[in-house]
């Protein structure tokens, strides 16, 4: 592959406690995910980005990382995680780590020495500690995840957590910060990783003490930008490695800031993902995203889904199509059968368009969201930090199913979240050898996506109301339809997401022809 080989990539996410058991604890883990490679080679992708694996409380899924070079032992070892890379590698995959740079956890060895040092220490620079006010915290700040945004410690010093207590934010003022980030980057690239995810990239720099000015005073502060062209220098000494970050921004010029040739390759696209299955809505996503990433020469990015969003089979089965992170809108009325066809649809949409594509484990599946998880299993804390308003993200976390008629259908061990009965019929064993499975549909279009697709630009063409039609640089077209009656095609068809009657195109429905 050429060094810019992520510009056309397929990328698949890899939620490791779900994916599969090798050890059959019922969490997913590295053993699990080798003896899988040989299905991910098969589906077509080009790389898998893994959500992160480091030892951790897993008071957030794992996203309180208390040590960046080793891998947490429910998931195996850092020989294990070598051998992963390596046996990816020989199958054709490349390997994409997730960081996390705006907060450690309350039990990281710079954590714990915090604490110990007390108020003033140099050891507390490293994060925000800060004296309270009228015997409050120091600000009225909110947690992402709900409550305050900060802590008291017996001592009298409070401390900054964006997200959980148990998430201590990064003093990025502090040279300590930079220079251990520096360092872990390179401890991952010297053991063949291809690229890095930047969790929460917009949100590093912050001001505590900031007037309210109507400016954020901790997402995507100026400073953030420095930061990220020292990155991209660690990055460039390593050929044919990346960086993608997490940038949830609504003012694309200030996004596309993150993507100056000397910052980010490539960041992921929320605009698209967010969107109502809408035409006028899609069509000028996508016409604004390629607007914003053409001049800089940066790839775009298209993604449906992750671990954090609704499944695309419960999103688009509901009145409203379009997504959110501050309202999930939890127990909403949705058409299955509605669902499945516009999933398969969109599918068909983001992988005919340029740029890269992620893929959420499952997807491909056509897995729902599980919104009847019992309360005493749900294990985000933004269920608990809600006060058990907010059901959280579990949903799209259920382990996979792999085979058989009945939980916990070849994934290993009883999972750590349940699923359900009805997936027998979702398994990759029972789709496997079925050609108007969700699971092959996906197989196809990854298969002509490698030979037709990937990077370049489009062309829109003339079409009726209520459709999207394309071309690409390779002459394959896209045609979408999603008005209320059928509209003829013309052309070969390559691939349909549905049945076309009559040789024409059904709502809900998408085609490739040439």
């Amino acid at each position: 592959m050429p060094e810019t080989w992520w510009r056309g990539a397929v990328i698949y996410q890899v939620y490791p406690r779900s994916f599969a058991d090798g050890n059959g604890d019922g969490v997913g883990d590295l053993a699990g995910l080798r003896d899988r490679l040989p299905y991910l080679a098969g589906l077509g992708v080009d790389a898998l980005w893994l959500n992160p694996w480091y030892p951790s409380p897993m008071a957030d899924g794992g996203y309180d990382v208390a040590d960046y070079r080793d891998v947490a032992p429910v998931f195996g070892t850092l020989a294990e995680a070598e051998a992963l890379i390596a046996e990816a590698h020989a199958a054709g995959l490349r390997i994409i780590l997730d960081v996390v740079p705006n907060h450690s956890s309350h039990e990281s060895a710079w954590f714990r020495a915090a604490v110990a040092a007390g108020p003033g220490s140099p050891e507390r620079d490293r994060f925000w500690f800060r004296r309270g006010r009228d015997g409050g915290p120091p600000n009225d700040w909110q947690s992402i995840f709900g409550g305050p945004a900060w802590t008291r410690l017996p001592d009298g010093d409070w401390y900054l957590h964006l997200f959980a207590p148990e998430q201590p934010d990064f003093n990025w003022n502090s040279p300590d910060v930079v220079h251990e980030f520096h360092d872990v980057l390179r401890f991952w690239y010297d053991r063949g990783v291809d690229g890095i995810r930047i969790d929460s990239a917009a949100l590093l720099v912050k001001d505590p003490d900031a007037a309210p000015d109507g400016r954020d005073p901790y997402t995507d502060r100026d400073g953030v930008h420095e930061i990220y062209r020292g990155w991209r220098k660690v990055t460039d000494a390593y050929p044919g490695r990346m960086l993608v970050g997490e940038v949830w921004l609504p003012d694309q010029e200030r996004f596309a800031r993150y993507l100056r040739p000397d910052e980010m390759h490539t960041a992921f696209n929320f605009d698209f993902l967010n969107c109502a299955l809408e035409p006028d809505a899609l069509r000028k996503v996508i016409d604004t995203t390629l607007a914003t990433h053409v001049p800089l020469g940066a790839p775009p990015t298209w993604v449906l889904s992750n671990h954090d969003v609704v499944r695309p089979v419960t999103r688009y089965g509901r009145a409203d199509t379009s997504f959110d992170l501050q309202d999930r809108r939890h127990g909403a009325p949705t058409d299955r059968a509605l669902g499945v066809r516009r999933a398969r649809a969109a599918a068909l949409l983001a992988m005919a368009l340029p740029g890269a594509v992620y893929l959420y484990q499952g997807e491909e599946l056509g897995l729902p969201e599980v919104e009847d998880l019992p309360d005493d299993l749900r294990q985000d804390p933004i269920w608990t930090r809600s006060g058990h308003t907010d059901p959280g993200r579990d949903g799209c976390r259920v382990p996979l199913p792999w085979s058989g008629d009945e939980p916990p259908f070849g994934f290993g061990g009883d999972p750590w979240l349940p699923q359900p009965p009805d997936w027998k019929d979702l398994t990759v064993e029972a789709q496997d050898a079925d050609p108007g499975s969700m699971l092959s549909l996906y197989r196809d279009a990854l298969a002509l996506r490698r030979e037709h697709l990937g990077d370049g630009t489009l062309t829109w063409l003339p079409s009726a109301d209520g459709v999207l039609a394309f071309a690409r640089d390779s002459g394959l077209t896209c045609v979408l339809n999603l008005g209320d009656a059928p509209v003829p095609l013309t052309g070969e068809v390559l691939l349909a997401s549905g049945p076309l009657p009559d040789g024409q195109l059904p709502p809900d429905t998408a085609a490739w022809l040439r």
